[in-house]
């Protein structure tokens, strides 16, 4: 990870971690994105490079959307991608960045054989996301030392603002156009609140409840990290999981690493239901299973990890999605099509 993320919070540990996540946390509040303009402005964007009618394909579109905003929201001036989509830098970044995140996944299922993938191709497309990052910290931000502090977490950011909340807007709509009745539902709830306007606030989105329970289940299906693990720093137990009746302790040996599929957990008719694998927004207004038992009520629906690792984006990605799926469904009245 180390050659795309550099010394960034999502390769630190200890002391230095702490120190990150502590530099990092105050661009995460919602104070500091009150002014729902932010989104306004690169959603409007998105509508004016939407096609009048025929197919268009959304996802590459959410990722230059998310782009935008996320350098918007860090730095204060977004690098305007949707409006310039054939721009070079950008789209060498867009490029570079996919490159080097397809090799990241592989060298991180080897674990200690990282090193059998890389070579030139690796080396060229981190280098080349490092050229972007350089450029928006040369046009934001003093090369001082609190600059440079802020430059070895550009790229760790970049990833959490732009990956994730693209790809929840892209399966939002993958499963919308799929479950039509959701969708008359939800634009009828947009629909009551706005009244024909555009201008959203953060007090009218928290009481579109429909939207949220929407938000919650393409979370709970498609959630951003689907695979995680941990490493042990000392030898612990797991209280559960060995045995033939998988319910006896299990030992974890130091520096030993465990796995954990948040993707099989949401989707666990014991936590869900029986019809946990279907799409179905309106179970978060029952007394879903998992709430029976306060551990699972606490740990059964992980999105954004938890615990002292809590993604610091978990209101950010959401907060961003609220303000771009109203505005996108109901100034389209005339329907959309995802492929």
């Amino acid at each position: 990870m180390f050659p795309l993320f550099g010394d960034g919070i999502f390769t630190q540990e200890g002391d230095a971690w702490k120190r990150s996540r502590e530099l990092l946390r105050p661009q995460f509040v919602h104070k500091q994105y009150d002014n729902l303009e932010l989104f306004k402005e690169a959603v409007d964007n998105l509508i004016g490079v939407l096609p009048a009618q025929g197919l268009v394909d959304l996802q590459p579109l959410f990722f230059r959307l998310t782009l935008d905003t996320t350098t918007a929201f860090l730095f204060g001036d977004s690098v305007n991608s949707l409006q310039a989509s054939n721009k070079a830098g950008e789209s060498t970044f867009a490029s570079a960045f996919n490159t080097a995140q397809d090799f990241v996944a592989k060298r991180l299922r080897l674990q200690d054989l990282y090193w059998l993938v890389g070579g030139r191709s690796f080396t060229a497309a981190c280098e080349d996301v490092h050229r972007f990052a350089d450029q928006i910290i040369d046009r934001n931000l003093s090369r001082d030392n609190e600059g440079s502090d802020h430059g070895n977490q550009i790229i760790n950011i970049l990833v959490a603002g732009r990956d994730t909340t693209a790809c929840l807007l892209s399966w939002t709509f993958f499963l919308l156009v799929r479950h039509p009745k959701v969708l008359a539902k939800l634009r009828e709830e947009i629909s009551a609140a706005l009244k024909g306007s555009t201008d959203i606030t953060r007090s009218e989105l928290r009481h579109m409840n429909y939207l949220q329970n929407v938000l919650k289940e393409t979370l709970r299906l498609y959630p951003s990290v689907p695979v995680n693990s941990r490493t042990a720093v000392r030898p612990t137990m797991l209280p559960v999981g060995g045995g033939p009746d998988l319910k006896s302790p299990v030992f974890v040996a130091e520096g030993e690493a465990i796995a954990y599929s948040v993707y099989s957990m949401h989707r666990r008719p014991d936590f869900y239901g029986m019809d946990a694998e279907l799409f179905r927004p309106e179970r978060w207004e029952e007394d879903l299973p998992m709430n029976n038992d306060p551990i699972n009520a606490k740990w059964g629906f992980l999105p954004f990890n938890g615990g002292p690792r809590i993604c610091l984006g978990s209101e950010w990605s959401p907060g961003f999605f609220m303000i771009s799926l109203p505005l996108t469904l109901s100034l389209n009245h005339s329907g959309f099509w995802y492929e």
